[in-house]
């Protein structure tokens, strides 16, 4: 018998504040495994292979396979983790946003920054024996806004037993798609309004009330300096507005992108529709300083329910925040 079939599964192991595959990778590690059939699958995937249960494909089984034993029960409530955070990562695009991702255990979290005047963003000639110029960094006044994001899954153990995985795992996967569309929305207003610590975000504008230019463009791209301009966040207007100007209709641009799929951008940066911005509007920001997200664990089910088959009103959500780096690293355009 092999090590992963040894493994006893439990509802505790849910309550050690660790995912139920960090715990697996633990137990039985995937690195044992290479050169044999089971390399390229981790802990978790090994047990579904143990109690042969298939999740996706033409051969997918019912929920219903999950609760044969009580040990394969203890794998639904991270199934239902997996496909959230799966459909958070499809449609996530706060990796083209976000300088980094800090995990925490608690909810009270305070970030750190700089605030660099234009002195500061020069490195001079320090001569021997001189003072070398210093750069502060403190921890900014106010806590970081965490914000709770999910859904409420109500269904029935009867009315799901027959369905196919595969199917389910759709559902779970909008509702990952859902959390990650909110959580881009609290990013964009961190960007906006600041994170609390009277950081909102600088404007710059335009040539001519009601219009984009491509000088327009250039004026933003031109106020971000020191920093790079590598992400531009558009509202579908705005998004419209861009993709129209002359200077995106070049007819090499045309023949790259039925080539090649890759859009022209402006200024060689990032451009990204959002819903959360509305109106006229435009970020341009420099996605490796900006803004930092603060996540606190990852998806988090009701993992008693879901093994007890009691799905009447079992919780999915992801708590999460955003603080700002520099605050010049960011601007905004209304037109």
């Amino acid at each position: 018998m092999a090590a992963f079939e040894k493994i006893n599964l439990e509802k505790g192991m849910y309550q050690t504040g660790r995912s139920l595959t960090e715990i697996l990778e633990e137990l039985d590690p995937s690195e044992n495994y290479q050169g044999t059939a089971l390399e390229g699958l981790d802990a978790f995937s090994r047990q579904l292979k143990r109690f042969d249960i298939k999740v996706s494909g033409r051969g997918s089984d019912t929920i219903e396979k999950f609760f044969a034993t009580s040990n394969s029960a203890a794998l639904f409530p991270e199934y239902v983790s997996r496909a959230v955070n799966a459909g958070r990562e499809e449609a996530d695009v706060l990796g083209d946003v976000v300088a980094t991702v800090t995990k925490i255990d608690g909810m009270d979290y305070r970030s750190c920054t700089s605030s660099l005047t234009d002195d500061d963003k020069s490195l001079k000639r320090v001569a021997e024996g001189a003072f070398i110029p210093v750069t502060e960094i403190k921890t900014n006044d106010n806590l970081v806004h965490l914000h709770k994001r999910g859904r409420m899954l109500v269904a029935s153990y009867e009315a799901l037993r027959f369905q196919r995985i595969d199917l389910f795992t759709v559902t779970l996967k909008q509702i990952g798609a859902y959390i990650a569309r909110s959580q881009m929305a609290d990013a964009v207003d961190v960007i906006l309004n600041g994170d609390g610590n009277q950081n909102a975000c600088g404007s710059v504008s335009p040539a001519s009330a009601g219009s984009l230019s491509y000088a327009d463009l250039i004026s933003l791209w031109g106020a971000l300096s020191p920093f790079e301009m590598n992400t531009v966040l558009a509202s579908g207007t705005a998004m419209t507005a861009l993709l129209t100007m002359n200077e995106m209709k070049d007819a090499l641009a045309g023949l790259n992108f039925q080539g090649t799929g890759k859009m022209i951008t402006p200024l060689g940066a990032n451009l990204i529709r959002t819903t959360a911005l509305g109106g006229n509007s435009i970020i341009g920001l420099d996605k490796n300083c900006a803004l930092e997200m603060v996540v606190a664990g990852d998806a988090a089910v009701d993992y008693d329910k879901l093994i007890d088959r009691q799905l009447e009103k079992a919780s999915i959500s992801c708590i999460a925040g955003f603080a700002k780096i520099y605050n010049g690293a960011a601007k905004k355009l209304t037109y």
